[in-house]
C-alpha cells in the first residue's frame, strides 16, 4: 500500500509529541501491510464522505481516504478531541 501524506498532515505530525509520532510509525507499518488489521480500529468518519480514521492511541487518530485500491491519502492527524471538529 502506498501512502501519500498531505502538507497539512506533515505539518501537524511534526508538532505531535515524540511518543505519539513513534507509535504512529508502528501503526503506519501495520497499515501498509494490511489496512484491514483490527489493531488499527478503522472507522468511517460520519461528517466526511469516503474518509476513514484509524487509531494511533486511545486519544490520537489519523484521517485518510483511498485514491485507488493501492494508494491512501493521509490528510489529518491529531488528538481526537480536536480532529473531529
Amino acid at each position: 500500500m502506498e501512502i501519500i501524506k498531505t502538507d497539512d498532515f506533515l505539518k501537524i505530525f511534526r508538532n505531535l509529541p515524540k511518543e505519539i509520532r513513534g507509535i504512529y510509525l508502528i501503526q503506519e507499518e501495520r497499515f501498509k501491510e494490511n489496512w484491514r488489521d483490527p489493531r488499527l480500529h478503522i472507522k468511517p468518519i460520519k461528517k466526511l464522505p469516503n474518509a476513514l480514521a484509524f487509531r494511533i492511541t486511545r486519544r490520537y487518530r489519523a484521517f485518510f481516504y483511498f485514491r485507488d485500491e493501492s494508494t491512501a491519502i493521509f490528510f489529518d492527524v491529531d488528538h481526537r478531541k480536536d480532529i473531529y471538529r
